[in-house]
């Protein structure tokens, strides 16, 4: 049946006066419409916006009649009463005052994030009863819960309407364990915010809380040391729990997982340990799994991944970093079809990963770094992640994940980051890289790639790229001739087979590493101009001539320059005194010729200053010293010049000295007598931060090397170049004494004064050097007796006194026992005793008696007796790994392993002790 129309009046009547009702609710509907704030609450407002202080002028609108209508305050729709006052983030001041007590229908009161002078929180506001929600976080209260109120529970207990409290950033630590139960009477509470406010305790007395109703508990960046509290397990409506940079600890109780409304748990940055199993498979087993975000990362976790892991299928975000997980990642990975963020890094993951990965269609960030990752990755483990954006993954240098991928192979995936460090991609450089076009973050190290790219490659990147990193393979390419880029602000290509010129850098680039490579030609004479932001520059080990620029001094703040191993020539230039922050100058193994700048041995904060091996003339510069505090220089290497001259005494104002090397130079006079201020070779003392260290180690020490004559021979040190201490300054024309101060250098371990002209006597006190490994006085004029105290000396390994005039017997016992090389005291023809032949007067060469030879049978058995041992013991552990590769490569393993975690505990314990100081010092 239809419906018919009607012409009747009434019926149009009542259709008009239908609209007319629906207008006037549309009206009233809309918020403030016709009506206007309580003129008494206006005033209040006025009252309350007195004491403040307004910087920015944001409540310039609170004027007018209509208070409804100001910034920051809302209105209920049919009363006008004010119930809302919002004023987060105004850079407000001064005083809240108690007017806001007259607003009877406030119930949204948000102050967050404005300084109120580190005053108390002031006592009226737990006289709110009508409000439901209060934020107050960073809002630059600094004094405890008002004492006018008693406690933090009876300040509390006022607000029992309360549905939300932000109390973040607010210093709580007066409150102790109260603030629990005050909490735990306000049954109405939904959300709870107490972020960064000092809480250091939790009472875990109580047998259950009232919160039925909570739904967010945020107790993040609190020193809250304490397992996991039993009653969290009664707050089942709970859909955030954020307890984030705590000290929880203790294992993560099975009950954690029966929360079966959680959304998102945050447990990372605490002291949590044991497996994660029991958990997982309580997750599994709710109806209605939840959760969307699980961060465990920072804690000490061990274990699998359990395949329960794939019952999350709601899982957006997955973070378990830097903890002590091994094995495969489960191949139930694949079930997790909302997975947007896989956050592996810092484990001991040491299996595969499964092909199920290639099912994650909406991932868009894959961190695995330092892990142990191995297998092959294929095309069905990348093809469908059409949403990847960033991927991450570095294994150890024996490349044991491969990338077995077509050449021609083009993903789905446009990545913006890319990390790939010690996996085997090469030995060509795919494709599928190459068409990666939206990169900004590349990072692919040491990853067998031994092909020849393209110029044009190069410019497509340096032109879209920040930080570019492809150290370590075998590329061969020559780069474009002009580079420009105002987002590069790294760029690593050592340790490959570039060639050509280097280019002309057009960027605010702050770190660039050209060296181990084949580059020539000359560095660009305006290179300082072209990249004036830059901080290290290395270019070592290439075939770079012509001369250093004196552009070099408009990298106004350059801290680390390494041209070393080329073939530069002329004169080092003379405005060093330019580069206040320069720590670094190594432009030693090249054929630079003039005298050393006195600018360049004034600067305060030079730790490393190497120029050996070149044709440098003249004396050793130390101009008056300019700086506030004792120079920084650790390392002096000028071996292998032309220097002449004395040694200057102001180079005793180096006390921070480790390794002075000046040998095989034409230096003339005496040695200085106040060496013995090196106080950093007297003590043992370091003068350089954990951040100084930590520059050095991270950006320099790990390309740099120097070679150090010790024991006999040259050895090469890099990773371990902060660790030597010696003096060398042999091979020149040194005369005089041998400062008997420099025995006081305890904690020297190499000396060398060979192939001079040192006469007089070995210093009585030289057994004071405990930690001398090697001493080598060869080739000089010292005489008179080698002392007693010599054989003190439990670590010294390598002596040489050849060649002197010393005389008397030669000292014996204890580390002298087995240093009996006779070539080590030759050339000395007064000297007799063991090991030389010549006999001392008064020693008898009587016949062996039978009781002797008796005893040397014994010493003979003895000897056999030891050294089969050694043969046996030798070959029976060693033999086995030999001849069984299956034992050799797990007892391999097994070393790495052992190795690789106690490094990870020492880093973390190291990471975690400087963040809980930023915390006491904040």
């Amino acid at each position: 049946m239809g419906i018919r129309h009607s012409n009747n009046p009434c019926s149009s009547l009542l259709l008009c006066f239908v609209v007319l009702l629906l207008l006037v609710s549309s009206c009233l509907g809309n918020s403030n419409v016709g009506v206007r704030c309580m003129e008494s609450e206006r005033q209040q407002l006025l009252d309350f916006k007195e004491g403040l202080m307004d910087p920015f002028g944001r409540l310039s609108s609170w004027v007018g009649l209509d208070c409804c209508k100001w910034q920051g305050v809302r209105c209920k729709n049919r009363t006008g009463h004010v119930t809302v006052l919002n004023l987060q983030n105004y850079h407000l001041g001064g005083t809240i005052k108690p007017s806001l007590l007259h607003l009877k229908h406030l119930t949204h009161l948000n102050l967050a994030e404005n300084f109120f002078g580190g005053t108390q929180i002031p006592k009226f506001l737990g006289m709110l009863n009508n409000l439901r929600y209060l934020d107050l976080y960073s809002s630059g209260y600094g004094g405890e819960i008002p004492p006018h109120l008693g406690n933090f529970l009876v300040w509390l207990s006022g607000l029992s309407s309360l549905e939300s409290l932000d109390l973040g950033r607010v210093d709580l630590y007066d409150v102790r364990g109260s603030w629990l139960k005050a909490v735990n009477m306000l049954p109405s509470l939904v959300r709870l915010y107490l972020e960064g406010c000092q809480l250091k305790s939790l009472d875990l007395t109580l047998p259950s809380l009232n919160l039925t109703s909570l739904e967010v508990l945020d107790l993040f960046d609190n020193p809250i040391k304490s397992p996991l509290p039993h009653w969290f397990s009664n707050l089942t409506n709970l859909q955030v729990l954020d307890l984030r940079s705590n000290n929880f600890y203790g294992s993560i109780p099975f009950w954690i997982g029966s929360l079966c409304k959680l959304r998102i748990l945050r447990l990372n940055s605490n002291r949590l340990h044991g497996g994660i199993m029991g958990v997982f498979d309580r997750f599994s087993a709710c109806q209605n799994n939840s959760l969307e975000i699980l961060y465990l990362g920072g804690n000490y976790l061990v274990g699998s991944l359990p395949q329960s892991l794939g019952a999350l299928r709601n899982l957006q975000e997955l973070d378990l970093n830097t903890n002590f997980f091994w094995g495969s990642i489960p191949a139930s990975i694949g079930n997790l079809s909302s997975l947007e963020l896989l956050e592996l890094s810092d484990n001991n993951f040491n299996g595969t990963i499964p092909e199920s990965f290639g099912r994650l269609a909406k991932l868009s960030t894959v961190s695995l770094v330092s892990n142990q990752m191995e297998g092959v990755l294929t095309e069905t483990h990348l093809a469908n992640l059409t949403r990847l954006d960033a991927f991450r993954l570095t294994t150890y240098h024996n490349k044991s994940l491969v990338f077995n991928l077509k050449h021609d192979w083009v993903p789905p995936f446009r990545l913006t980051t890319l990390v790939l460090i010690n996996c085997l991609i090469g030995p060509s450089f795919p494709v599928w890289l190459l068409v990666q076009t939206n990169l900004s973050y590349v990072i692919v190290s040491n990853a067998g790639i031994s092909d020849i790219v393209e110029e044009e490659w190069f410019a497509r990147l340096f032109s879209s790229c920040w930080f570019v990193d492809l150290s370590n393979n075998s590329i061969t390419a020559k780069l474009p001739p002009r580079i420009y880029s105002e987002m590069l602000e790294k760029v690593d290509l050592s340790r490959n087979n570039f060639v050509g010129q280097i280019p002309l850098w057009e960027t605010n680039a702050t770190q660039l590493y050209l060296q181990r490579n084949s580059f020539s030609g000359s560095i660009p004479e305006n290179i300082g101009e072209l990249m004036p932001r830059l901080k290290t520059f290395f270019v070592s080990r290439n075939q770079i001539s012509g001369r250093l620029p004196s552009s070099i001094c408009k990298m106004m703040g350059l801290k680390f320059l390494s041209v070393s191993h080329n073939r530069l020539s002329g004169q080092l230039p003379y405005c060093w005194n330019k580069l206040r922050s320069l720590k670094v100058v190594d432009a030693s193994n090249n054929s630079l010729s003039g005298e050393i700048p006195s600018s360049l041995t004034s600067l305060c904060h030079l730790i490393l200053l190497m120029l050996g091996d070149n044709n440098l003339h003249g004396d050793i510069p130390f101009p008056p010293n300019s700086c506030r505090q004792v120079p920084l220089l650790y390392i002096l290497q000028l071996r292998s010049n032309l220097l002449g001259g004395n040694i200057p005494e102001e180079i005793c104002r180096l006390s921070n000295m480790r390794s002075l090397d000046l040998s095989n130079n034409h230096l003339i006079g005496s040695i200085p007598k106040c060496l013995y201020n090196f106080t950093a070779l007297k003590y043992g003392n370091s003068s350089l931060d954990y951040e100084e260290l930590f520059d050095l180690q991270d950006g320099t020490i790990n390309e740099q090397t120097m070679l150090v004559g010790t024991k006999g021979r040259e050895l090469e040190y890099s990773r371990t170049l902060l660790e030597v201490k010696n003096i060398d300054l042999s091979e020149n024309n040194l005369i005089g004494e041998f400062p008997k101060g420099i025995c006081r250098l305890a904690f020297l371990d190499t000396l060398n004064l060979s192939t001079n002209y040192l006469s007089g006597s070995i210093p009585d006190n030289i057994g004071d050097m405990r930690w001398l490994e090697s001493l080598d006085l060869s080739v000089n004029k010292f005489s008179g007796p080698i002392p007693s105290s010599l054989s003190s000396l439990t670590l010294l390994n390598h002596l040489k006194l050849s060649y002197n005039n010393l005389s008397g017997r030669i000292p014996t016992g204890y580390q002298l026992q087995t240093l009996n090389d006779s070539s080590n005291y030759q050339g000395n023809p007064l000297l007799c005793g063991v090991p030389l032949l010549t006999r001392c007067p008064g020693d008898i060469n009587s016949p062996p008696t039978p009781s002797s030879l008796g005893g040397s049978k014994d010493k003979l058995w003895l000897y056999l007796s030891i050294a089969m041992g050694y043969i046996v013991g030798f070959w029976g552990v060693c033999g086995t790994l030999v001849m069984k590769e299956s034992w050799r490569q797990a007892y391999f393993r097994y070393v790495d392993e052992l190795k690789e975690k106690l490094l990870l505990w020492i880093a973390l314990t190291i990471a975690r002790s400087r963040r809980m100081i930023e915390k006491g010092n904040n």
